[in-house]
């Protein structure tokens, strides 16, 4: 069975910065494309980074305060948060999707871990 569990998240000041992680457990996560997405409150989900054997994708919107980047065993994976704005705060998900690829897309991620919660203040 997939698990994907994400740590890392906590109250930060406007400014600072974080690091989550997600670890997976139940699958070749070799081959997996892993990604983060985020959820504020009353908005949907949305895409925010993902890693595959092809390489990285991150979104404009924060493409130069953050990175993506798998670890040695690559069944995690971690989001780096720099220079982070109160509009970032939201729970950030760990998602898995089975290919090469790195869709943008909810529908196209097949496991979703529990989320960890950031704020941000100013």
């Amino acid at each position: 069975q997939v698990q994907l569990v994400e740590s890392g998240g906590g109250l930060v000041q406007a400014g600072g910065s974080l690091r989550l992680s997600c670890a997976a457990s139940g699958g070749a996560f070799n081959w997996y494309t892993m990604a983060w997405f985020r959820q504020a409150p009353g908005k949907e989900r949305e895409f925010v980074a993902a890693s595959s054997l092809s390489g990285t994708t991150v979104a404009d919107s924060v493409k130069e305060r953050f990175t993506i980047s798998r670890g040695n065993v690559k069944n995690t994976v971690f989001l780096q948060m720099n220079n982070l704005k109160p509009e970032d705060t939201a729970v950030y998900f760990c998602a898995a999707h089975i290919g090469g690829d790195t869709p943008r897309t909810t529908i196209e991620y097949s496991w979703w871990g529990q989320g960890t919660q950031v704020a941000v203040s100013s």
